[in-house]
């Protein structure tokens, strides 16, 4: 019984709770990073879900994480929401999409959400030479020109995505582990 008491007493003490709130956070903003090139996981979104429980886990004191380091994280992560919806529809009108392009690949992308990993990235595609036939009455070489703009964005998308990230995540060690 003895041996069972002091197990017990290891697994509730301060320092084990401690050890499994540090390693919750970590797996998310570690998943959270590999999720912002691997779009069958919601990359940023889990990050900020690290960076936010830590803040309130540790107490917000205590975390040393500040509300303004939160506010930052917060911002880049808004950024790469935004970034997310329209990258490839930037992609799409920079090589000569007509605004069906443009609301073709938000369509797709939006329809391909429900698909998982290949709707996310099929979808946009799909809506952009779609709505480019259809509705912008275009040749398959000019809407083809448009689906090349749309994979364009969404690879610039991603790159841009990681780089968020590495700014949300080095905010929160410099904010956490160097400045307070």
């Amino acid at each position: 019984m003895t041996l069972l008491a002091g197990i017990f007493d290891f697994l509730t003490s301060e320092a084990m709770v401690d050890s499994m709130k540090w390693a919750l956070i970590v797996a998310l903003i570690v998943i959270g990073f590999f999720g912002t090139f691997l779009p069958i996981l919601p990359g940023t979104t889990l990050m900020f879900a690290g960076f936010v429980l830590h803040y309130f886990l540790f107490g917000m004191e205590e975390s040393r994480l500040t509300w303004q380091g939160l506010v930052v994280i917060t911002l880049l992560y808004i950024a790469s929401l935004v970034l997310d919806w329209i990258s490839g529809a930037i992609g799409a009108k920079w090589f000569g999409s007509s605004k069906y392009g443009v609301i073709g690949a938000i369509v797709g992308g939006i329809i391909g959400l429900f698909f998982s990993l290949p709707g996310l990235i099929i979808g946009p595609i799909i809506g952009v030479f779609a709505f480019e036939m259809i509705f912008a009455k275009k040749e398959v070489k000019e809407a083809s020109n448009s689906t090349v703009g749309t994979v364009v964005g969404g690879i610039a998308g991603v790159f841009a995505k990681v780089l968020l990230a590495l700014g949300m995540a080095g905010w929160y060690v410099v904010d956490v582990f160097l400045m307070n």
